[in-house]
C-alpha cells in the first residue's frame, strides 16, 4: 500500500490563476488595440493613435523558467478568444533581421518563408515536415496581401496579428529597431500588436531602443506577482491547509524554500520540487494518509504487519509509555486493540490540523505588523517555527508579546477583526467559538476611549535650579509606575493573554501527535540529494567507487585499491589520483596497461619490450578523453608529453 502522489493536484490550477489577472488585463489591452483599428475616429488624438503600434510590456521578473509557462498559457488564451494569428519568437532564433522577419512570417502564414534565392537552394528542404511546399517572399508586403485573403471570407472583423517577443533583454537592439521601423510602415494594413516579456524592469526599452523609434510605439505597463508573492499563494493554498493530509516536516520545507530562494526563484520548480518529495515517501502506513473517513476504514483493515509498523513508530511508542500499565499491554499484544486505538488517534490528528491552521493565521496577523517581525513577515517562516518547536517557548515569541502589548487600538482592533473573518470561515466549532468571542471583545474595544489619562500630577515644569528639576523628574517616573491602568489597556492586557493561551492550546508542533509519521515526511537529505545535486561528487563517487551505480560484486574493493575490473576511466581516474600537477602520458599508459593487462589474468611483467598493444593503447587514449571532457585534465604548452591535472581532493 502507497501513498498515491496527488496531494498536489491542484497545482496547474494554482499556476494558471497566479496571473490570470495580468492576462486577462492583456487580453483586454489586445482587444481594446484590435477596436481601435476597426473604428478610427477623424480627430487628431486618433491619428497620432493610428500611426503608433500598441505594445504591451510585461514584466514577468527573473523567474525565466516560469515564462515557458506564462507565455502559452499567453498564447492559447489569445488563440481561443480573440485571434489565430498569433507568433511568439526568442531571441536565440532571430539574430539577424532576415531571421526574425522569417520566423515571424512562418508562424503567422504557416508556410515556408523565402529570404533570397541562394538561401532559398540551400533550404530546400527545411521545413519540408511542418510547414507546405508553398514559398513567399520574406516582407511584410507579402504578409499583408496573405492576411488581406486570409481574413476576406472568414472574419466579419479583421482580427489583431500579436508578435510576442518572449526575451527582450536577449534580442540584437539593432535588429529590434529595425523591424519596428518597417513594421510601422504597414500599420494602417496590419492590425499589429507587439507584446514584450521584459525580465529586469521596463527601463530596458529606453535603453534598447532610440527615441525615434520607441515613440513609434504606444506601450502600456502589465507587471506579474513577485516571486515571493508567488510562493506565498502556493503555501497558502497547498500547505497551510488541513484539505491535503500530505505533509513536510520543517527541515524538508526548509530546503525546498532554500532552493526557490537560492537558485532560481522558480515557481514551476518548486512545485516539480513537491511533487519529487511526495513521491519520495513511500511506505506501507502511508494509506493512513487520505479523508477521514477513508482513513478509519483503512484503520479497521490493517493486517498483523502494518500493526507492528505502528507499534514501532516513534510518536506511537511515547504515546504507549503515557499510558497505565494494563493499557500499555493491551498497546503491546492485541492487534484489534492498536486497531481501535489507532482510529481514535486518527480522529485527533484531524481534528489537531483543523485546529492548527487557524490559529496559525491568527498569530501571523497580529505578529506581522510589528516592528522587526520578530516571528516573520511571512507566514511561511511562522510555519517553520511552528513546525519546529514550541513556538510560545522561544525569545521571539516572548518579544512579540511584548510588542503586541504595546499596540494603539485602532491597530488591535483591525487585527482581532481580521482574526474574526479567519475564525468565522473555519470548521472547527472551537474556534468558532473563540471567534464569537473575539468579536465581543472587539466591540467592546471600539467603545472604550484610548486616550491616556494625564500622567502629569498637575504641576507644572516651573523655571528652578538642577537639583530641583531633577526631582520632579524622579517624582512624574514614580507616579507613571503606580498610576492605575486606563480600561483600554485593561483589556489589552486581557487580549494578549486570551491569544497567548490560543497559541499554546492549538500549536503544538506536529511531533507532540501520535502517528504524525503517517502524514509527515520527513528526509530533508534525500530530498537534498534529488533536487540540490552535486554533480562533480555524484561524478567523483561513480569514478572512484563505481560499484555504487553498477552495482557489480566484483567491483567491490577497499577504499583507495585500483581494482582491475573496473572500467577504463575509473582505472584512468584513480592513477591520475597518485600524480602531481603535471601527468605524463607514457608512464600514465604504462601504468594502465599493467592493471589492465592483470584484469586478463596474464602476468603484467611479460609485456614484450615494454610496448602496449594497440587495443589497450587506443581504449587508454579514450579514457584520457573522457577524462578530459569532464574537467579533470587538459594538454598542457608546458611539456607536449604532459597532461595537467585540474582536481585535487578527489574522493
Amino acid at each position: 500500500m502507497l501513498l498515491c502522489c496527488t496531494c498536489f493536484s491542484p497545482h496547474q490550477q494554482v499556476q494558471e490563476d497566479l496571473n490570470k489577472k495580468m492576462l486577462d488585463g492583456l487580453l483586454e489591452f489586445v482587444k481594446k488595440s484590435a477596436a481601435s483599428f476597426w473604428c478610427r475616429d477623424d480627430d487628431w488624438m486618433s491619428r497620432m493613435r493610428a500611426s503608433e503600434i500598441p505594445t504591451a510590456a510585461l514584466v514577468l521578473g527573473v523567474n525565466m523558467p516560469d515564462h515557458t509557462i506564462t507565455f502559452e498559457s499567453m498564447t492559447e488564451l489569445l488563440h481561443d478568444s480573440l485571434t489565430p494569428f498569433v507568433a511568439s519568437v526568442q531571441a536565440k532564433e532571430c539574430t539577424a533581421m532576415k531571421q526574425l522577419m522569417q520566423k515571424v512570417l512562418q508562424r503567422l502564414m504557416g508556410t515556408n518563408v523565402m529570404v533570397d534565392e541562394d538561401e532559398a537552394e540551400a533550404d530546400l528542404g527545411f521545413h519540408t515536415r511542418d510547414c507546405p511546399q508553398k514559398r513567399v517572399n520574406c516582407s511584410l508586403s507579402a504578409l499583408c496581401d496573405w492576411y488581406q485573403s486570409a481574413t476576406k471570407s472568414e472574419f466579419l472583423q479583421s482580427p489583431p496579428v500579436v508578435v510576442i517577443f518572449r526575451d527582450l533583454e536577449a534580442f540584437s537592439p539593432q535588429v529590434l529597431q529595425d523591424f519596428i521601423l518597417v513594421c510601422s510602415q504597414y500599420v494602417h494594413q496590419l492590425p499589429l500588436v507587439f507584446i514584450f516579456g521584459i525580465a529586469t524592469s521596463p527601463s530596458t526599452i529606453q535603453r534598447m531602443l532610440p527615441h525615434s523609434v520607441s515613440s513609434l510605439l504606444c506601450i502600456e505597463l502589465f507587471q506579474s506577482l513577485s516571486c515571493t508573492q508567488h510562493l506565498a499563494t502556493i503555501i497558502d493554498k497547498l500547505f497551510l491547509t488541513s484539505k491535503f493530509h500530505f505533509k513536510f516536516s520543517a527541515k524538508v520545507l526548509q530546503v525546498l524554500v532554500g532552493i526557490f530562494l537560492y537558485h532560481d526563484f522558480s515557481v514551476c520548480n518548486f512545485i516539480k520540487g513537491l511533487q519529487t518529495s511526495s513521491g519520495l515517501f513511500c511506505q506501507p502506513l502511508s494509506v493512513l494518509c487520505c479523508h477521514k473517513q477513508e482513513a478509519l476504514v483503512h484503520a479497521q483493515q490493517l493486517n498483523d504487519r502494518d500493526v507492528e509498523r505502528i507499534q514501532q513508530l516513534p510518536s506511537f511508542m511515547r504515546y504507549v509509555e503515557e499510558q497505565v500499565p494494563e493499557e500499555q499491554v493491551q498497546l503491546l499484544t492485541s492487534s484489534e486493540h492498536v486497531k481501535g486505538v489507532c482510529q481514535k488517534l486518527l480522529k485527533s490528528l484531524h481534528k489537531y490540523h483543523k485546529n492548527f491552521y487557524p490559529a496559525l493565521r491568527c498569530l501571523h496577523v497580529l505578529t506581522s505588523i510589528l516592528p522587526k517581525y520578530p516571528l516573520g513577515k511571512q507566514i511561511r517562516e511562522l510555519y517553520v517555527l511552528c513546525l519546529e518547536k514550541k513556538v510560545w517557548e522561544t525569545q521571539e515569541y516572548d518579544s512579540a508579546m511584548q510588542l503586541i502589548r504595546m499596540l494603539a487600538k485602532d491597530e488591535l482592533v483591525t487585527c482581532l477583526q481580521k482574526c474574526v473573518e479567519i475564525l468565522t470561515f473555519c470548521k472547527s466549532k472551537k474556534l468558532k467559538k473563540v471567534g464569537q468571542q473575539l468579536q465581543d471583545i472587539t466591540a467592546t474595544c471600539e467603545k472604550l476611549d484610548s486616550d491616556r489619562e494625564n500622567d502629569s500630577s498637575g504641576k507644572g515644569l516651573q523655571k528652578t535650579d538642577l537639583f530641583h528639576l531633577q526631582k520632579t523628574l524622579l517624582e512624574m517616573k514614580e507616579c507613571r509606575r503606580t498610576r492605575r491602568k486606563t480600561p483600554y489597556e485593561i483589556l489589552r492586557n486581557a487580549v494578549v493573554d486570551y491569544i497567548d493561551n490560543l497559541v499554546k492550546t492549538h500549536l503544538y508542533p506536529p511531533e507532540s501527535q501520535p502517528l504524525y509519521e503517517v502524514w509527515y515526511y520527513s528526509s530533508s537529505g534525500t530530498v537534498r540529494r534529488h533536487l540540490n545535486a552535486t554533480p562533480r561528487t555524484s561524478i567523483q563517487t561513480a569514478l572512484s567507487h563505481p560499484y555504487c551505480y553498477l552495482q557489480n560484486e566484483a567491483l567491490k574493493n577497499d577504499s583507495g585499491i585500483i581494482s582491475s575490473a573496473a572500467p577504463d576511466i575509473c582505472i584512468i581516474y584513480k592513477l591520475h589520483l597518485e600524480c602531481g600537477r603535471l601527468i605524463n602520458l607514457y608512464d600514465w599508459l604504462e601504468a594502465y596497461a599493467t592493471v589492465a593487462t592483470a584484469a586478463e589474468g596474464k602476468d603484467p611483467s611479460a609485456i614484450e619490450g615494454g610496448k602496449v598493444d594497440e587495443l589497450k593503447h587506443a581504449r587508454f587514449i579514450r579514457a584520457v578523453s573522457e577524462l578530459e571532457f569532464l574537467g579533470f585534465v587538459k594538454s598542457t604548452k608546458q611539456k607536449t608529453d604532459h597532461v595537467a591535472r585540474l582536481t585535487w581532493g578527489g574522493c
